[in-house]
């Protein structure tokens, strides 16, 4: 697996990489009622995805529904990279060519130290929030909110897993990237002045997300 080191503001980076979104290999019979109920809520919280994506809204409501799917549904994915650690032993960080190796893991370290207490924290946020979502049920149509807890207590749960394989088991390798070295020249420009650059990097590394996510990290953005 390979992750990138990604330059945000205030001389901070982040982990990223474009790990798939589906919602994984179905549940057998002899995996636990958890195990099942989890993959369940993923596949219906994907499709609302979807769907928001696709749809053309009709009226203010819908297409305010839509576009909170689609933020929300944008944010989640960016624990995606956790998820994919917590069934490796083994990872690739391509970092920055501009900082030496010992800034990269000592990046690494930091960023996966600070993940598991996070998601740690969050997990139990979302768990009482999702109990509390079941007043919602009652309400006709899909309980968006109920599958949005849903989706975000099982995404904590594995982050918070995938933060601990990464910090516990993972073997990691670092390779500079010259690419990720001229992002971090981008971070402090305005997003009309980077973006065809940022465009161009994101195509060489072939990730087709970097872009929006770094708009997400750097500034300004305006």
């Amino acid at each position: 697996m390979i992750v990138f080191l990604v330059p945000a503001r205030g001389d901070r980076f982040e982990l990223y990489s474009e790990a798939p979104e589906d919602p994984g290999t179905p549940p057998g019979q002899e995996d636990g009622r958890f195990r099942r109920w989890a993959h369940s809520a993923s596949v219906q919280w994907q499709q609302l995805v979807e769907g928001a994506r696709r749809r053309r809204p009709r009226g203010r409501f819908a297409e305010w529904r839509d576009a909170v799917v689609c933020r929300l549904a944008e944010t989640i994915a960016e624990q995606r990279t956790l998820w994919a650690l917590r069934t490796r032993t083994d990872a690739t960080l391509r970092y920055p060519a501009t900082i030496a190796v010992e800034r990269a893991r000592s990046e690494v370290d930091k960023g996966l130290s600070h993940a598991r207490g996070h998601h740690q924290r969050w997990f139990i946020i979302d768990l009482v929030l999702f109990v509390s979502s079941v007043v919602f049920f009652f309400i006709p149509g899909p309980n968006l909110v109920a599958y949005y807890f849903a989706f975000r207590l099982i995404g904590h749960l594995q982050s918070w897993r995938g933060a601990r394989q990464a910090m516990d088991v993972v073997k990691w390798s670092f390779e500079p990237d010259a690419g990720l070295g001229e992002l971090a020249s981008l971070v402090n420009l305005p997003r009309a002045e980077r973006a065809p650059r940022v465009a161009a990097i994101a195509a060489r590394l072939n990730l087709p997300r970097l872009p929006s996510f770094f708009d997400r990290v750097a500034v300004p953005s305006g």
